[in-house]
C-alpha cells in the first residue's frame, strides 16, 4: 500500500481480551510480525492482546481448503506478532464484527481458523456461542513452577496448547509477565498458554492465564475451555463417561464465560463480544510500520 491510502481498523473485546480488527477481504495486505507488534503496542500503537485480520477464505492460502464451508477466515496473530492457531475470545469478536459490518446475518455461521472451521451462533445483541471442537488430553507429566512452588499440569489442546494448573490461591501464579517455567520443555515446542485455576463453588472456577506471545491477559477463551475440560476430569464428570453434558462457569479477570462439554466431546463456549471503536490508521505512520 502507499502512504496516501487509508486502512480501516476496529477495536473489540470479549471479556476484556481485546483485539485490533483489520478488514482485508481480498487478502492484499502483508502484515509482518513486526508490524502486528507495533499495532498492538499499548503505548506506541492502537493496543491489543492480538490482531484479527478479516480475509475471505478463498483469498488466503491457509484457508482455501475451508472456503466451501466458511466464507471468512480469521487470521489471528498474538500481540507480539506471532501466528496462533486459534483464539476463542477472538472468534466471538470476529463473528460480532462480521455482523456489525453487514457481512453476515444474525444466526448460525461458520468461521475458518488455522485450527479448523468453527461453528458460531451470533445474535443481534448479547452473547455469542462458539462450538470449539473437541479437546485433546495428554498424560505428559508436565510440571509448572512459580516462586519455588511446583504443581502438576494437565496438558490440554483446544486447537492450541494449554497447561492447566490447579492452585489454592490465584496469587500463587505470580505476576505472569513472563512465561512460568515448565518441564519438560519438549512437550510444548511452540510455546504454551498456562492457566492457573482455583475453585469458587460447584461447577464454578476462576482462572488467570499467561497467553503465549501476549503475557497475562484479561481472558482466554480456549484457555477457559481447557480449564473446564480439565476440571471435569478432576471432578469425575467427564461427559463421555457419564453420558451427560457438564457446564462450568469460568471466571476470568475480564468477566465470566460459560463452557459446556457434550457427551460427544464437543466443547461450547458462550460469552460476550463487543465492538467498541473504529477508525483509520494514519497513512504515514502505517507506511513506516510496514516498511
Amino acid at each position: 500500500m502507499t502512504s496516501t491510502q487509508r486502512l480501516a481498523f476496529l477495536k473489540g473485546h470479549g471479556t476484556e481480551n481485546d483485539f485490533v480488527i483489520v478488514p482485508d477481504p481480498d487478502g492484499r495486505l502483508d502484515l509482518p510480525a513486526t508490524a502486528v507488534a507495533r499495532i498492538c503496542d499499548r503505548r506506541a500503537g492502537v493496543g491489543g492482546d492480538g490482531l484479527l485480520r478479516v480475509v475471505r477464505s478463498a483469498a488466503h492460502p491457509e484457508a482455501r481448503a475451508q472456503a466451501d464451508e466458511a466464507e471468512w477466515f480469521m487470521d489471528y496473530r498474538n500481540g507480539d506478532g506471532s501466528i496462533a492457531e486459534m483464539c476463542g475470545n477472538g472468534v466471538r469478536v470476529f463473528a460480532r464484527y462480521l455482523l456489525h459490518a453487514g457481512l453476515v446475518e444474525a444466526g448460525d455461521l461458520a468461521i475458518a481458523t488455522r485450527a479448523g472451521v468453527r461453528r458460531v451462533h451470533v445474535a443481534k445483541t448479547g452473547d455469542v456461542t462458539v462450538s470449539m471442537g473437541s479437546a485433546a488430553l495428554f498424560e505428559d507429566g508436565v510440571v509448572v513452577t512459580v516462586d519455588g512452588r511446583s504443581w502438576p499440569a494437565r496438558n490440554v489442546n483446544m486447537g492450541n496448547p494449554h497447561a492447566v494448573v490447579f492452585v489454592d490461591d490465584l496469587a500463587h501464579a505470580g505476576d505472569l509477565r513472563a512465561v512460568p517455567p515448565f518441564s519438560p520443555a519438549s512437550v510444548y515446542p511452540d510455546g504454551v498458554n498456562i492457566e492457573f485455576v482455583a475453585d469458587r463453588g460447584p461447577r464454578h472456577v476462576a482462572m488467570r492465564v499467561h497467553e503465549r506471545g501476549s503475557g497475562e491477559t484479561r481472558s482466554c477463551g480456549t484457555g477457559a475451555c481447557a480449564v473446564a475440560v480439565a476440571t471435569a476430569r478432576r471432578d469425575g464428570a467427564a461427559p463421555a463417561r457419564t453420558g451427560a453434558p457438564v457446564t462450568y462457569r469460568v471466571d476470568v479477570l475480564g468477566g465470566s464465560l460459560s463452557i459446556t462439554e457434550l457427551p460427544d466431546g464437543t466443547v461450547e463456549m458462550t460469552g460476550p463480544a463487543e465492538i467498541v471503536a473504529e477508525g483509520t490508521f494514519d497513512p504515514a505512520w502505517l507506511a513506516a510500520v510496514l516498511a
